[in-house]
Parts: structure tokens; sequence; C-alpha cells
């Protein structure tokens, strides 16, 4: 069996995936948590590692071929020259295996390297250390010649 892509409509990822798995077909929709800041608020979501694509498994023989296009959910099977572009069994078991440490834009550790991006710090260089509470969070700047702990808004960093 063969990895293949498949593009699916717009916000129809899950309905693609369900509609394919109905007709006994194995597929790959890798998600990540994402962190984002809503309405001052963090919050955790899952979102489609690919946005707009997932993976089927398949036989280059394999009768569902002609299915593919009219199932709910799917634009089309990405290929070129008319062809399905197969998908190597290395790089979904690469994808699978690195889906736990894949970090999303709130995801931001103890120790890395951030920008602030506004407020009075804007422009300087600092290293995350914590957050406090959903707002706010510790980051570590140099400032005056020293090293300071400042409550910023989560908002306000950038990697």
């Amino acid at each position: 069996m063969t990895w293949y892509a498949i593009q699916h409509k717009p916000a129809q990822g899950d309905r693609a995936l369900q509609h394919l798995q109905n007709q006994d077909i194995h597929c790959f929709f890798p998600k990540i948590e994402v962190e984002k800041i809503r309405a001052g608020k963090r919050t955790k979501k899952l979102e489609p590692l690919f946005p707009g694509y997932l993976f089927v498994n398949l036989e280059p023989t394999d009768s569902v071929w002609g299915k593919l296009r009219s199932t709910r959910g799917v634009i089309r099977v990405v290929g070129f020259a008319n062809r399905p572009a197969p998908i190597g069994d290395d790089v979904i078991r690469h994808i699978r295996d690195s889906l736990d440490k894949v970090s999303a834009t709130g995801g931001i550790k103890e120790g890395e390297s951030v920008e602030l991006d506004e407020g009075p710090f804007k422009g300087i260089r600092a290293i995350f250390q914590t957050y406090k509470g959903e707002e706010r969070a510790i980051v570590l700047i140099n400032f005056m010649q020293k090293q300071q702990l400042v409550s910023v808004p989560v908002a306000s960093i950038r990697r």
C-alpha cells in the first residue's frame, strides 16, 4: 500500500475523514494542539498540521479510486500529470513520530528567547520564564545592566 495526499474542502477535513473511513479507507489526518489568544485569554484547540490536506493509504489498483472525488468533503487527490503523487512510508512515519514534538504559536517554553512587541519594553529581547495566569507571562530582560524579571501581556511576546 502507498500513501497519497487528499485535498479537502475548506473546514471539511473531519467530514472528509469520516466519509473516507466509512468506505474502509485507511486515513491519517494529523492534528496538533495550538494555543491562541482569543478575547485576551489563552485557549487550546486541535488544528490540522497540514490545513486542507489529509492522507490515505491505498493500493494503486484499489477499486475505491473512482469513489474518492465524489466522497463528501474531498476536492481531489494531489498529483502531477494526472497521476496521484505517492508519499513514502518514511515521510508519514516521521510525521507521526514528530506530532508530539511540534509546538505551535502559543507553546513557548521556559528558557526560550522571545522579543517584546509592545509596551515600554518594545523591541527588547527577553528569556521566557513562565506564564502568570491566563493573560500575562514572566520574562527575564537585561535592563539597566541588571537582569530583571518582568510581567508582560502574553499578546506582546513574539518568538
